[in-house]
């Protein structure tokens, strides 16, 4: 086993790598190594300052640090592609290999040199090849990603950074009935982002509870395994967009921007910030990233009489600008309110995937009553109505 002042040496001379020394747990591995064992107090406190931050995660340091590696947001792995250098690639071995040993670190010299050291807590490491680990994941970037796009595929918006959702809803495409015409536009031309083909901004317009939202949030649990992910943002959000998109751009993997139940005001300051996002502003979001939106609204503008007869000299040309926000759009993908069939058709398909037990003509009175009280016929209120008779048993 190395000195942990070699350790200490290596920690401290990482380039590529750096931002791990801002990890919790390799930060404290740092100060342990920098104390002395015979120093007492001190070196106990490092020492189990190291162990609870580990031991919190995992009891194998050699898969912590390996995990930490490979999830790493580095210069070289947000560059890969974008340019080749002998020397950074060398660099990038070294590294790794230094980081391969640092990870058999078991903490036993440490023990053994200090008073009483029997008592400190253990740890355990395993074989690693970090190297082959690392040129494993750079050659599936475009499939998986790298640092918190590699953990998480679906993301929310705050003070314009991106924050991973830990647990996003799991609707799947296999758990939606009816409307696979609709569904099936959306997903040909999400398969066209995936496959490098161009692809469109796409508006899922109809009646409320009819599966607009479902329809994203399913196709971006399907595709995440091909390195799709979904970046949801809310209306008052969208002048933060043209910086996440810049530096989404040289991402290898794919975007969803999605924005739900979307609609203005004709004096919304956001309307013009959702115009330069779609098309009008200098720079274009590149072709790995579309906008998909949902809302209620064709023109998506809460549009009254009077300002169809408002003062405003030039009328018409207001008009149409507030109209064209949709044309931006370059699909429209209508869901309108189900038919007693379709309708009758999804109750079925959802009490078939729920399993539930139930006579067909039962089912059927029961749906129809249910929508008479829920205010109409609709997905939504078809899955309502299941999830409450699987509920009674």
């Amino acid at each position: 086993m190395e000195s942990t002042h070699t350790l200490s040496s290596g920690l401290h001379s990482l380039v590529i790598f750096r931002n791990l020394l801002n990890d919790p747990v390799i930060s404290r591995l740092l100060a342990l190594l920098d104390t002395d064992p015979s120093s007492g107090a001190p070196f106990v406190d490092a020492y189990c300052e190291f162990a609870s931050a580990l031991l919190a995660r995992t009891d194998d340091f050699s898969q912590y640090l390996l995990g930490a590696a490979l999830e790493d947001e580095n210069f070289y792995v947000t560059g890969a592609g974008s340019r080749t250098s002998g020397l950074l690639d060398s660099r990038l071995e070294t590294e790794l290999k230094f980081l391969q040993r640092l990870s058999q670190f078991d903490g036993s010299g440490c023990r053994s040199a200090a008073p009483d050291g029997a008592l400190l807590p253990v740890w355990t490491t395993s074989p690693q090849d970090f190297v082959a680990a690392y040129r494993e994941t750079l050659e599936n970037l475009p499939q998986k990603g790298y640092g918190i796009y590699a953990k998480y595929h679906v993301f929310t918006v705050s003070d314009g950074r991106l924050v991973p959702v830990r647990h996003p809803d799991p609707q799947r495409l296999s758990q939606l009935s009816g409307y696979e015409a609709e569904r099936g536009k959306v997903i040909a031309n999400t398969l066209a982002l995936l496959e490098g083909r161009p692809a469109v901004n796409a508006l899922l317009y109809g009646d409320a509870g009819t599966g607009k939202s479902s329809t994203v949030k399913a196709i971006a649990n399907e595709y995440a395994h091909r390195g799709l992910r979904l970046i949801e943002v809310k209306k008052n959000q969208l002048y933060q967009i043209p910086d996440l998109m810049d530096s989404l751009s040289a991402n290898p993997l794919k975007f969803i921007l999605f924005i739900d139940d979307l609609s203005f005001s004709s004096n919304d300051n956001d309307f013009a910030a959702l115009k330069a996002i779609l098309e009008g502003s200098v720079s274009s979001h590149g072709p790995n990233l579309v906008v998909y939106a949902t809302s209620n609204r064709r023109h998506l503008i809460k549009e009254s009489f009077a300002d169809r007869e408002g003062d405003d000299l030039h009328l018409a040309d207001t008009m149409q600008e507030l109209l064209s926000l949709s044309a931006r759009f370059g699909l429209t993908v209508t869901f309108s309110r189900p038919d007693k069939d379709l309708y009758l058709q999804i109750v079925e398909d959802l009490a078939a995937l729920y399993e539930l037990s139930i006579d067909r003509d039962e089912l059927i009175r029961k749906a129809e009553s249910f929508a008479i009280r829920s205010g109409g016929r609709s997905p939504r209120t078809a899955k309502q109505l299941i999830e409450q008779l699987k509920s009674l048993g």
